[in-house]
């Protein structure tokens, strides 16, 4: 069930009258949660609820044994068979295949006999977010960070809310745990934040990123790629999967404020980013944290020296690569964007060992001319840029062999005859969204559309609704990260 469908209209519709009845009823409202999340999610396929349920009551019982032991060892092997059972499932349904067909491929160079046979497994929707959101709630309880909930009802509400069960964001039980333990206070402003939100959120998806995927596919079906057209289709992919992505944590953000809940933002503007440590503060936060706090920190985060410290993030971005998906070119990805972030904590670090200025106070760097220092956040953008969409190249490209072409064909100045038309619906689709960014960027406030006299708010909305309207296709494109 996508939320860009008719059908899913008609069953939030019915979800919220029935919960507008017993919201104030603790546990009849958690349990009409989590029966309509599994509705939610059984609709794609009602053999993957099982695997649902599973992880929630594994974790469930994994919490409540983290609490009652005291043994640092038993505590450590408890946690350990979570991480090992909840990668598990992940492993063989996710990337079963993918690591039989790579070992297969590395022994057929050494000259080793091996045919394998291959796994006849679907990738169960949103496998990848519920799986770290359950097992974040044991790390955090064997940490301490947490108390473990007694209310079985209450956790599988937390792990299968379905406004963000199938692409997240991925939600600490911290944050979003204690909501499902208290009585909902829905005011306006959050109906009109989550009204303005989901329109939002389905414009991205419905008007700017569906009608760019056409001009995506088109630039990387091509057998012959041309410069000008690699360039324009990868930034066409960009602001593809920018708004497909950020439209769907829009639409669950959007639909968690109507009911009375708050998830965490999932996107701040990325695209404004002037330096590649500041996008992947800004891009799938959610990820981002998840993979600072339970990986790049356990594996020593910078406590360990220079190199230690360059080596943990090449491995947390390669890994964070590979969670978007069983192939080498989202490992590839990764490693970019950890080279990316590798290069800049040296230059960091050189620049804050080098000495001051002379006549300057120690630990403080010279100052600059305002235009001087205009000149190079411009630069500094630009080049953020180049390094952020050279890595959607290397996400959207499905061989090694058309990385090495598209790359080649970046020098390669010759013009297909419809690069034009690839020019201008780039820009039709892509320019409100850009506009729009532009203002949240410059008022430094997301919801900036709020702020305005509720008339033009009003035309806004329903301006919105035309274009969603307009653009609303019978056949339902899904959500890019579905795949993930």
């Amino acid at each position: 069930m996508q939320f860009n469908s008719g059908v899913f209209l008609q069953f939030f519709a019915a979800f919220l009258l029935l919960y507008w009845l017993v919201r104030n009823h603790l546990r009849t409202r958690n349990l009409l949660i989590v029966a309509a999340s599994y509705f939610f999610y059984g609709w794609w396929d009602w053999r993957f609820l099982g695997l649902l349920f599973f992880s929630s009551s594994f974790d469930f019982c994994v919490g409540l044994g983290l609490e009652r032991l005291t043994d640092p060892r038993q505590r450590r092997a408890l946690l350990a068979g979570s991480i090992v059972v909840n990668l598990g499932i992940l492993s063989v349904f996710k990337y079963g295949n993918f690591f039989l067909t790579s070992l297969a491929a590395l022994l057929e160079r050494l000259h080793v006999p091996f045919h394998p046979g291959t796994l006849s497994v679907i990738l169960p929707v949103g496998i990848s977010f519920y799986t770290f959101q359950s097992m974040s709630y044991a790390l955090d309880v064997y940490r301490r960070e947490i108390q473990p909930t007694r209310s079985f009802i209450n956790f599988l509400a937390f792990v299968s809310f379905f406004p963000q069960l199938a692409a997240g964001p991925i939600q600490r039980a911290r944050h979003l745990l204690p909501q499902f333990e208290r009585t909902v206070v829905i005011t306006p402003a959050m109906l009109e934040e989550g009204v303005w939100l989901i329109a939002w959120g389905l414009f991205k998806k419905v008007v700017v990123a569906d009608n760019l995927a056409p001009l995506v596919d088109l630039v990387f079906g091509q057998s012959t790629p041309h410069g000008p057209a690699v360039l324009l289709g990868t930034m066409a992919f960009g602001f593809q999967i920018y708004g497909d992505f950020s439209g769907y944590s829009d639409i669950a953000r959007g639909l968690a404020r109507v009911l009375g809940f708050d998830i965490v933002w999932n996107f701040d503007l990325p695209y404004a980013s002037q330096s590649v440590r500041e996008f992947w503060r800004r891009w799938h936060i959610s990820l981002s944290n998840w993979l600072r706090d339970y990986l790049y920190f356990s594996l020593g985060g910078s406590r360990r020296g220079p190199r230690r410290t360059l080596v943990n993030l090449m491995l947390t971005m390669a890994l964070g690569g590979l969670w978007h998906g069983a192939a080498w070119n989202f490992v590839l990805w990764g490693c970019w964007h950890g080279a990316g972030l590798a290069v800049q904590r040296l230059w960091t670090r050189g620049r804050t060992g080098s000495s001051p200025a002379a006549g300057a106070p120690a630990g403080t760097a010279p100052s600059r001319a305002p235009s001087a220092a205009v000149a190079r956040s411009i630069a500094s953008w630009g080049l953020t840029m180049a390094f952020v969409f050279y890595g959607w190249l290397l996400f959207r490209a499905r061989s090694w062999e058309q990385i090495a072409a598209m790359t080649r064909a970046l020098i390669d100045p010759s013009l297909p005859p419809w690069t034009a038309s690839l020019l201008i619906n780039l820009a039709a689709y892509s320019v409100p969204l850009i506009a729009v960014e532009l203002w949240q960027f410059w008022s430094n406030d997301r919801l900036v559309a709020l702020r305005m006299p509720r008339p033009l708010r009003w035309m806004a909305q329903g301006l919105l609704a035309v274009f969603i309207t307009l653009f609303w296709e019978r056949k339902e494109i899904a959500f890019l990260y579905f795949q993930f």
